[in-house]
């Protein structure tokens, strides 16, 4: 009866398959390499695997993995340069918008400029009865109030 053999991995090897699921597929766009079925991707995952155990950092597999296939196989990019505008770019505007939805809601909630007249129910249109505007408009509120105040006498009869 034989043993299987058995592998002890230090903390520092494991990195193998958590940059499988990180790495874009550069064989089944808009997949990680984790997930992508091809038999090329299954090679590559293997690679990563076998780099890891022959004692190569992330960092070196990273960089012959760039060379190779450039930067589309990073499923973020990195913080400098353009891709630093693609980190900054949906923060902004969702400030932006932010800013816009609180400007339009303090608008609709606005208390309206300066004091407000009192509106008088009784009485008749005279100067005393309430603040007369200026020019026509105060014309035409007498000559409402004027109806207004006819139409109340004729239903009282």
């Amino acid at each position: 009866m034989g043993l299987a053999p058995s592998f002890s991995f230090a903390e520092d090897q494991t990195w193998g398959y958590a940059l499988a699921h990180e790495l874009m597929s550069p064989y089944c766009p808009g997949r990680t390499l984790a997930a992508c079925t091809s038999d090329q991707a299954a090679e590559l995952r293997q690679w990563i695997l076998l780099q890891e155990a022959a004692g190569a950092s992330q960092e070196e597999v990273m960089a012959v993995l760039e060379q190779r296939f450039g930067d589309v196989i990073r499923s973020s990019p990195e913080a400098e340069g353009w891709g630093l505008a693609a980190w900054l770019l949906p923060g902004a505007v969702l400030l932006v918008g932010a800013l816009a939805v609180v400007g339009v809601l303090r608008r609709m909630v606005a208390k309206p400029e300066g004091p407000v007249p009192p509106v008088s129910m009784q009485g008749s249109a005279s100067p005393s009865s309430g603040p007369v505007a200026d020019g026509a408009s105060g014309a035409a509120d007498d000559e409402i109030a004027r109806l207004v105040d006819q139409e109340i006498a004729a239903g009282e009869r």
